[in-house]
């Protein structure tokens, strides 16, 4: 049964997507947006906030590993990651995927998404909130970097677009992502999912110029997102670490001695996404 209520999927400034709802599960104001967890023809179970999808059940999977597993095989050896956002908890899983880590923290301004996550979105998290590794911490990402004396081997920013909430647009200024460099440890990494530089090639770019700013080495790369209805674009940083010295079969191997099982990502994948022209628009003539 398709319900009168469906998703009208922001894409653009004047572009969208109509996705099918068959059934509302979970809403919720909270403190700082709307919480919706609903069932769609296309996609499965979904996590919308605000209006805007974040993940589906069916596509998660792409858009998780295109995340964080690139950042984390380009470290050596991760053993304490940060992660800015990502209140599904599929981030986190996937951080948890590698026998390196010892510490993972999730920082999540928003108590509600997690409670909803934790209830609704077991297939996202699979238990990574209860694994004696995970700290949870509910407290605004910028406030929590300023404050904190630990250091990490991996960063991760699940947030939303650098476009999109007033919640999550500081953390992607230039200022901020200084700071990331300053916690840290010596060979560190930094990764973040960059919204759409075809719709919003400005912003993008702004985005981009902070990350080369504060660090040596930079890649960006794209991936095909269907319940986003655009490429997502990531990009990854490191002063001292770069994916042209890491082949598709090194790639591999960390993978495999990690533990790492993917559906998506593998080292040729991650390879040819580096490899790839970014999206951007025609200039207008």
């Amino acid at each position: 049964m398709k319900l009168g209520v469906n998703i009208v999927q922001g894409i653009g400034r004047s572009s969208a997507m109509i996705v099918y709802v068959t059934g509302i599960i979970a809403v919720k104001r909270s403190k700082y947006q709307r919480i919706e967890v609903v069932d769609t023809e296309e996609f499965g179970r979904a996590l919308v906030l605000d209006g805007f999808i974040q993940s589906t059940e069916l596509d998660e999977h792409i858009y998780h590993e295109s995340l964080v597993q690139p950042a984390m095989v380009l470290h050596p050896e991760p053993k304490r990651v940060l992660v800015l956002g990502g209140g599904e908890g599929a981030t986190l899983r996937e951080v948890l995927k590698h026998r390196t880590v010892e510490r993972a923290v999730m920082v999540d301004i928003d108590e509600d998404v997690v409670n909803i996550a934790k209830q609704h979105l077991g297939s996202w998290h699979r238990g990574a909130f209860e694994d004696r590794r995970a700290e949870v911490v509910i407290e605004d990402g910028k406030a929590y970097v300023e404050r904190t004396k630990e250091r990490f081997d991996v960063v991760v920013m699940d947030l939303t677009d650098p476009y999109g909430s007033e919640i999550a647009r500081e953390l992607y200024a230039p200022e901020f992502i200084a700071k990331l460099r300053g916690i840290l440890r010596e060979g560190g990494v930094v990764v973040t999912q960059a919204g759409s530089s075809f719709f919003y090639p400005e912003v993008y770019d702004a985005v981009l110029e902070g990350f080369k700013r504060a660090f040596r080495h930079v890649h960006e790369y794209a991936v095909w997102i269907p319940s986003f209805g655009y490429a997502c674009n990531f990009i990854v940083a490191s002063d001292t670490h770069s994916f042209d010295e890491l082949s598709s079969e090194e790639i591999d191997r960390r993978l495999r001695e990690r533990g790492v099982e993917t559906e998506f990502v593998d080292g040729k994948l991650i390879k040819t996404l580096l490899a790839l022209p970014i999206p951007r628009p025609r200039r207008r003539r």
